[in-house]
């Protein structure tokens, strides 16, 4: 497996070995040892997975108190993937890193807890799947502005469809600092 890192520490991209032959290919996900190997010892407790159509944008999403580190991968399509990091401690706060996901690279993203994490749908439709090391609590959810411009997020495809609670999320400045992470 290639482990690329990021400007941002914490964040890795992760390129595992794909056997390939006229009859499709082999990957290996996820293998405890191999992924301790490389210092990622996250015990993931949660697999999710959502279907979204092109021009559909989920995020920022981050979780505060009760954080979580993802591990994220596309299975069919492809996405334009952004993690900003919201630890007030860090160098980077308040900086993003983007990169595109899809069934073609098999690239895994790996998130730790501190960030919020978002995606737009680039292809008809994308499958995107992701582990976390932390249950879902919706109480703990809050949500980044996906076009702030104190962050100033080049997303790919213009006017994104949003839901509701994405709509109202809030810019960076705005955000408690009890909220963010420490």
């Amino acid at each position: 497996m290639n482990v690329l890192t990021c400007d941002i520490p914490g964040l890795l991209i992760l390129e595992p070995k794909v056997f390939g032959d006229a009859r499709g290919f082999f990957v290996e996900t996820w293998n405890r040892r191999r992924y301790e190997e490389i210092g990622l010892n996250a015990n993931f407790v949660q697999d999710n997975l959502s279907f979204s159509a092109k021009g559909i944008l989920r995020g920022l999403h981050f979780q505060n108190p009760n954080p979580q580190a993802k591990l994220l991968q596309v299975l069919q399509g492809e996405v334009y993937d952004v993690a900003v990091d919201l630890r007030r401690s860090s160098p980077t706060f308040g900086r993003w890193h983007g990169l595109v996901l899809s069934s073609e690279n098999k690239r895994q993203f790996f998130v730790p807890a501190g960030f919020a994490h978002g995606f737009q749908v680039l292809s008809p439709t994308a499958l995107f799947h992701y582990k976390c090391d932390n249950y879902y609590s919706p109480k703990d959810e809050g949500a980044l502005r996906w076009d702030d411009p104190q962050l100033g997020i080049p997303w790919p495809l213009p006017s994104p469809v949003l839901s509701e609670k994405d709509a109202k999320g809030l810019p960076l400045a705005q955000i408690p600092e009890s909220r963010l992470f420490p």
